[in-house]
């Protein structure tokens, strides 16, 4: 029996929908013969993470009471915990054309290439704004990536159970640095971990990060870094690049034997507090019992406090999660204590401190 951290849901363990063998020849020849409907590269995103088990219990895109339950109790129609809506839309004309309970194959528009098919139970409507609110905290169209993303989906929400065909180029471009659930919990329990502590990283690693890392390697059996490889917003580092400036550093400044590194398909949303919350959901997926959250996790310009994704830890009912949050304040240089600290740590003012962020570097 696995001395790791169960999978999020009531089941306790993992339910990937990528399909194998016999049974993914068959459903591969179906899907050609079916009504495509167009997914954007989030939504393409979200299947990719569906297949791979990553977002375990759900089983497709969400329904309208799913959705709402979400956006407003972090609850799916069921009582499963979850903080942000994993929908699909279409075009109106596409909608009508599609019966419920009709099949459909779910296409990557960038590539067109197949990656699901979807039983379609239910058609729906949603109120954009209201969810962008909920989600993001803004609603703001000019500056928020992730309120521009919903704020362009098309008019009807799809639902319903899919089965994934693809995993897409990842296995290909990324080799071993893209894990599935399964893989990351079969290397940790090889290793004998029972307590894997996961550092979210979309940037190459700087001071901040690793001495982030270094404290969670002292109160952990091991370290899970673990990158985003899907889509980001203009302006991010490219994931080859990161990949590389990770590797180094690890290399050279981290004990070997303690660290895993690994990568998954998902495109940031940039929704701050929510979007922690579902980095927890899927990490504890993939078997780590803590995820570090630092300032501003998962944020992007100033629509967040620098603290507000770990209070909202405290906000969530008790018992959604079995992973814990590692929640550890400001980080800098400080010049007269020769070295990182945090504010818990040193004692000197501002003039002594270098903070360092991302976008500083």
């Amino acid at each position: 029996m696995s001395k790791l951290v169960p999978p999020h849901g009531k089941e306790r363990k993992l339910k990937p929908l990528l399909l194998e063998g016999d049974e993914l020849k068959a459903e591969v020849e179906k899907a050609k013969t079916l009504k495509k409907v167009p997914m954007t590269s989030r939504e393409a995103s979200d299947v990719l993470m569906l297949g791979i088990g990553a977002f375990t219990p759900l089983e497709g895109f969400m329904s309208y009471d799913d959705w709402k339950g979400v956006c407003d109790k972090y609850l799916t129609a069921d009582g499963t915990f979850w903080p942000i809506p994993i929908t699909l839309s279409a075009t109106k004309e596409l909608a009508d054309s599609i019966d419920v309970n009709e099949e459909v194959a779910l296409v990557d528009a960038e590539n067109d290439e197949i990656l699901a098919t979807m039983k379609v139970t239910e058609k729906y409507t949603i109120d954009k704004v209201h969810e962008c609110k909920a989600i993001f905290w803004t609603n703001d169209t000019e500056g928020h990536p992730g309120v521009q993303k919903v704020m362009a989906q098309e008019e009807i929400n799809l639902a319903g159970p899919i089965k994934v065909l693809s995993e897409s180029f990842y296995p290909t471009e990324f080799g071993d640095l893209y894990q599935t659930p399964a893989q990351a919990r079969a290397i940790f329990e090889e290793k004998g971990w029972r307590t894997v502590a996961a550092l979210q990283l979309r940037n190459p690693m700087h001071r901040s990060h690793e001495y982030l890392a270094k404290i969670a390697m002292e109160v952990s059996d091991g370290l899970y870094i673990h990158q985003l490889l899907g889509k980001l917003k203009e302006g991010d580092i490219p994931a080859d690049v990161r990949v590389d400036a990770i590797q180094a550093l690890v290399d050279n400044y981290f004990v070997k034997e303690a660290v895993v590194q690994g990568g998954y398909p998902m495109e940031m949303r940039y929704a701050g507090p929510r979007e922690a919350l579902l980095h927890a959901c899927f990490r504890q997926n993939y078997g780590c019992s803590h995820l570090i959250v630092g300032r501003d996790h998962a944020g992007v310009g100033d629509y967040y406090g620098p603290f507000d994704a770990q209070h909202i830890f405290h906000e969530i009912p008790e018992g959604s999660l079995e992973l814990k949050p590692l929640p550890i304040d400001w980080t800098f240089h400080c010049y007269k204590c020769g070295g990182m600290c945090s504010m818990k740590t040193c004692p000197h003012g501002k003039d002594d401190r270098l903070l360092l962020s991302g976008t500083l570097v």
